[in-house]
């Protein structure tokens, strides 16, 4: 019986419970020393000087590095990949944002360490700064993410407005969202002589750290490895490295000895990335019947001034429905902000949160169902790049999600549905992902006691890529799941790319799946005898580009609201997902389960706010950044719908980690527009925002 798709426990799940879990930070380190990032107390500006003269002086400090006084780095901000950052490494005066490093000290114990940084003072003159993305000049990047140009058009949308019996036209607008996982950001490097680095970072991609750091440190790659056995989260904040980890390796070598250093939680509002603004403007057009004339999706988002990020929102808008006039476009505004960076479903959580809401506008301007809407505009095909879809399961997501949740019993009419003192609001969204896969190599040890051994430089964020990549090798060798043991986190085993933008699971599984079919011919023709490894390269299936790859899935959403005090309370979500072949399914449903829970906290509480005149984050800690808790969370029902695709890669998998958080969003904000007939285009959806139309 396959061991594909069982519901395994983790593998790592014992570890996990009990502790015993070794994360960045806790790796034991002889003689570790502890560094403490000293940041700006000043906005933005030139630092004129960096006093460290008192926190040089006290017990225990080894050194201080700061502005004007650091190790010169002449390729500190020589970028490897377009996912590297500009980074602050202390080189010069300029001061760019909150927060941003001026100064690191080290000392022998942390304590130590944070109080000396207490006593480190910048002169600063200070700049004004400007922090609204409407108040600023837009520009045209040159790319919009991974997947495409800024602009595109097709048919002629002017015609098209022309030819719509209904129209709509509505502007959405998304705050700042930070990543916030329970694992704060964390390096310890310890140099072996000047030639030899070894770090343990908290990172979703192990070899694009040992890239930055051989750059930065004039080494050669093969000098530096990196290891992260466990990550605790990450959600695109820890997809590329940040000033803190060559912080820490600067700070080794200038000491001598080992250097830990973590961020703290109210760093990592303004050192490790966060979702940007969005400002979206959508036009869409139907014809009498319901079928889609036009969509035009408009989005400018921030940026910092110093790099470049581009939240890609109206990507999926390209492909999601079948209509013969589209023109989207994505422009920024730069800002005197830290860098802004992928967050979980980067453009399509912002971007169908925009599109489906305008979506069910359209259709109530039509009067047809919101579901019978997007049914009449179901896409075949990917009409913007004119190919196949390798499969595509989403009416059966429909289907089999609408007669869960019962949405043939709604009521069209907002504010037709009570219980008690609440008003019952049902809304449902297309949620859509695209399958990636990149080249991994994987190293495959059968053992002569019948064990087996599986390589691969990967990382598992807690999505499962230990237990599932166990089962694809159980599966190819035909050795049983609990004989196998599969290794990963360290530069020093065969190389895969990040973890992120939902593609570990065909990337690292199609790489794992021939490695194993190879080493198992190798030891036939041996005549089953002895040891045998074998390291395999994958490259990415040659039909990437014959067809068009994506998840898809539908969400409906019941939520309720107090009629008097404007409170919001999702209580049943039903959600209904085609991601080609589940390798686990209690794993795979975790990952959507995960996706669909923040989604609640996207649509109803997460916001990270600034203060309007330094730009400084003052939602700067769990407290203060809400997030959904267990009485947020209701009954959600996952579906699984079966797919089967040929195309897409060796495992069939399309991946499920981010589909979750696209789509939910806009259900959640239609529900609440049929519990109350109050649009919120505004997100999050406060109970301030609704109290002025709640009563009718």
């Amino acid at each position: 019986m396959s061991e594909v798709g069982k519901p395994h426990d983790r593998v790592d799940g014992r570890l996990k419970v009990t502790g015993t879990a070794t994360y960045a930070a806790e790796t034991p380190v002889a003689n570790v020393a502890h560094a403490v990032i000293v940041s700006s107390a000043a906005s933005h500006g030139t630092i004129k000087a960096v006093d460290t003269r008192a926190a040089l002086a006290q017990p225990g400090v080894l050194a201080v590095l700061a502005v004007g006084a650091a190790p010169k780095l002449p390729d500190a901000n020589k970028k490897n990949s377009p996912q590297d950052k500009i980074l602050q490494l202390l080189q010069d005066d300029a001061l760019h944002y909150p927060d941003q490093p001026v100064a690191v000290v080290v000392a022998d114990t942390l304590e130590r360490a944070q109080h000396a940084a207490m006593l480190v003072a910048s002169q600063v003159t200070e700049e004004p700064v400007a922090l609204e993305v409407p108040g600023g000049e837009a520009y045209k990047p040159e790319h919009a993410g991974p997947r495409g140009e800024p602009d595109t058009t097709r048919g002629d949308l002017a015609a098209g407005l022309a030819a719509a019996k209904f129209k709509v036209a509505a502007t959405y607008r998304t705050p700042v969202h930070n990543h916030h996982p329970m694992e704060l950001h964390a390096t310890i490097a310890a140099w072996q002589g000047d030639k030899f680095l070894t770090v343990y970072d908290a990172t979703q991609g192990i070899f694009n750290v040992r890239d930055r750091l051989a750059t930065i440190f004039g080494l050669d790659k093969k000098n530096v490895r990196v290891i992260d056995k466990f990550v605790g989260g990450g959600f695109g904040s820890k997809g590329s490295p940040w000033s803190h980890v060559p912080l820490a390796a600067m700070a080794a070598k200038q000491v001598g000895r080992p250097v830990k250093l973590v961020v703290t939680r109210q760093q990592m509002c303004s050192l490790t990335g966060h979702r940007p603004v969005t400002v979206q403007e959508l036009q869409l057009g139907c014809d009498e019947k319901g079928a889609l004339t036009a969509i035009e999706h408009k989005v400018t988002s921030e940026t910092c001034r110093f790099d470049e990020f581009v939240e890609p929102s109206a990507i999926q808008t390209r492909m999601i429905y079948s209509c013969p006039n589209v023109v989207t476009s994505h422009r920024l505004v730069k800002l005197d902000i830290a860098t802004p960076t992928f967050t979980r479903a980067p453009g399509e959580a912002t971007g169908t949160y925009a599109l489906e809401s305008a979506m069910d506008e359209l259709a109530y301007a039509a009067n047809i169902d919101p579901l019978a809407f997007r049914i009449k505009n179901y896409s075949t095909t990917d009409e913007q790049e004119k190919k196949p879809f390798s499969s595509k399961e989403l009416m059966a997501c429909y289907t089999k999600a609408s007669e869960a949740f019962g949405w043939s019993k709604r009521k069209m009419a907002p504010r037709s549905q009570r219980d008690g003192n609440w008003l019952v609001g049902w809304g449902m969204a297309t949620a859509t992902y695209p399958a990636r896969q990149m080249p991994a190599s994987a190293r495959v040890t059968i053992k002569a006691d019948g064990t087996a051994v599986v390589q691969v430089g990967t990382q598992d964020l807690g999505t499962g890529t230990y237990t599932v990549m166990t089962q694809v090798a159980a599966d190819e060798l035909g050795i049983a799941f609990d004989r196998i043991t599969f290794e990963l986190g360290d530069t020093a085993l065969p190389e895969a790319p990040l973890s992120a933008g939902s593609m570990t699971a065909a990337t690292v599984g199609s790489a794992v799946k021939i490695a194993c079919q190879k080493a198992k011919q190798e030891l036939a023709m041996r005549g089953g005898k002895g040891e045998v490894t074998v390291e395999h390269h994958n490259e990415v299936s040659k039909d990437h580009d014959k067809f068009a790859m994506h998840s898809h899935g539908a969400v409906f959403v019941e939520v309720k609201v107090d009629e008097d005090l404007g409170l919001v309370r999702v209580s049943r979500v039903v959600g209904a997902y085609a991601g080609g072949q589940i390798l686990n399914a209690k794993t795979a449903r975790s990952q959507l389960l995960g996706g669909v829970v923040w989604s609640i906290g996207m649509a109803l509480v997460e916001e990270t706010v600034r203060d309007p005149k330094t730009g400084r984050v003052i939602t700067r800690d769990l407290a203060d950044y809400h997030v959904p808790v267990h009485a947020d969370v209701p009954d959600i029902q996952i579906i699984m719908v079966d797919e089967k695709d040929p195309h897409v890669n060796e495992v069939g998998a399309k991946g499920l980690g981010e589909i979750g958080n696209t789509g939910a969003s806009a259900a959640i904000a239609s529900a609440v527009f049929h519990a109350t007939g109050k649009r919120i285009r505004d997100l999050p959806i406060r109970l301030d925002k609704l109290l002025p139309d709640v009563h009718a």
